[in-house]
């Protein structure tokens, strides 16, 4: 007799770290019997990998909860990550889930199931982060994206930013060991996957908890020497890191993508001092002088926090005037938000929600404007760009990828060309006039025209 295999379905919230470490548990799933489902679809088990970065981040991971409630109250509910390391206690007295399971327990997701099914009763799994040293292992034989695989190697962070919550629900660094690292790359490559996405937590304190020395740079090395990987690109970096000497090697590696993202938050020093970062604005830019110096165009991303505790109208205008200076490719823009436990909170002069949303929306126009600005300086330049899904539109079929420097593009599928436009491909094509003006979503303003006898191999 057919016995129906059970069904998980399985939602992430928050960054590439835990999208890497959902999918991952969803292959330790798949390894023990189940079947993945979309998470629209009725399971037997609903999985959410919580995010606790902000409030909002909370309230979504609450409501995902909730939602996989009402799908199948019969069905196990499965909280993991940030949000259950920092509200383990409310999570279970809400009855939100039935398991929990926090940080660095991940990989024991089949084991906490069967041990929950036994005892048929609430079960958690949360560990006093702050205390553990070991990098929790988590693999990955294949990822949802068609090209590209993000590879976690780092997990916590030392820093405590004064609004960051982060280091409480992850805890301290813990880096993954190369050879670990170098067999996962190995495989992924053998599967297919062209790009490599080095992530972590804080990324640019790899290697710092390890008796023998070894290095983010190191790791660079290792990926940039695997067969068949062809392009690498670094998840988010500390500026600090960005040295004459880090920069000067990760040039002369052709693999690595020339798309660097440089945390900043303000562009006010004052501010950055409230925050605990550990740089000044005048470090901050020396570092992105340098990325120019050895790159012709280097794509420089960041993020920025407006409405911080005690941001004035000045500190404000400075920043805008810094970020101005700069250049970047692409702003991430937050509105501050008040995390219970960190300092930052109990700061005086929280700035007013409306005056942040004001500001958010002035800093999202200019990031529009240096956006396009940057996309702008390809018009009639010819770049490869490798190759990642179709998307149809109302004008025909393009296929859509990205250049070393992560700007989107896309090609208009033919008869004639559509035999070798195929995901994991790397053709070349010219940008045309089109690059800014064009509409459409799908194409996010962005086109491209592919050249006769540009397919590359």
């Amino acid at each position: 007799m057919d016995v129906r295999k059970k069904r998980a379905a399985l939602h992430n919230l928050g960054c590439k770290v835990n999208a890497y470490e959902t999918e991952a548990m969803g292959q330790l799933l798949e390894a023990n019997g189940y079947e993945i489902v979309p998470f629209e679809e009725e399971a037997d088990v609903y999985l959410i990998n919580t995010c606790s970065v902000t409030n909002m981040a909370d309230r979504k991971s609450r409501q995902m909860l909730h939602r996989a409630r009402k799908k199948n109250p019969k069905a196990v509910i499965v909280a993991a990550g940030c949000y259950v390391q920092a509200s383990a206690e409310e999570i279970l007295k809400n009855g939100d889930a039935d398991l929990i399971i926090g940080n660095n327990q991940k990989n024991r997701l089949p084991e906490l199931l069967a041990a929950y099914r036994k005892e048929e009763g609430a079960w958690e799994s949360v560990i006093d982060i702050a205390h553990t040293k070991e990098y929790e292992e988590l693999t990955l034989e294949k990822t949802a994206e068609h090209t590209r695989a993000f590879i976690k190697i780092q997990d916590g962070c030392n820093q405590f930013c004064s609004y960051c919550i982060i280091p409480f629900t992850r805890g301290r660094i813990r880096s993954r060991k190369p050879e670990d690292i170098q067999n996962e790359l190995v495989r992924l490559a053998q599967a297919g996957y062209r790009e490599a996405v080095l992530t972590g937590i804080h990324l640019s304190s790899y290697g710092k908890d390890f008796e023998e020395p070894v290095s983010l740079l190191d790791i660079i090395r290792l990926a940039s020497g695997v067969d068949g990987i062809e392009r690498i690109r670094l998840g988010s970096l500390e500026p600090r890191i960005v040295t004459e000497e880090f920069v000067r090697e990760i040039s002369a590696m052709k693999k690595v993508c020339p798309h660097f993202h440089l945390s900043l938050q303000s562009g006010c020093d004052a501010t950055l001092r409230r925050m605990n970062r550990h740089y000044t604005t005048e470090e901050y830019a020396r570092c992105c002088g340098l990325l120019r110096k050895y790159y012709s165009h280097p794509a420089i991303t960041t993020d920025v926090i407006v409405g911080f505790p005690g941001e004035t109208e000045e500190e404000f205008c400075e920043t805008m005037t810094f970020l101005k200076k700069i250049g970047f490719y692409e702003m991430h823009v937050f509105k501050y938000s008040r995390r219970q436990g960190t300092k930052a909170a109990a700061m005086a002069d929280q700035v007013p929600e409306e005056l942040k949303t004001e500001r958010s929306r002035i800093a999202l126009s200019l990031e529009a404007e240096l956006s396009a600005d940057f996309r702008r300086y390809y018009t009639g330049k010819t770049e490869a760009i490798l190759l990642e899904e179709v998307h149809e539109t109302e004008t025909g079929s393009f296929m859509t990828g990205f250049t070393r420097e992560y700007v989107k593009a896309a090609i208009r599928v033919t008869e004639e060309n559509k035999a070798a436009l195929v995901p994991g491909q790397l053709v070349k094509g010219r940008f045309t006039d089109s690059l800014v003006t064009a509409g459409g979503e799908a194409l996010e303003a962005v086109l491209a025209k592919k050249e006769e006898g540009s397919l590359c191999s």
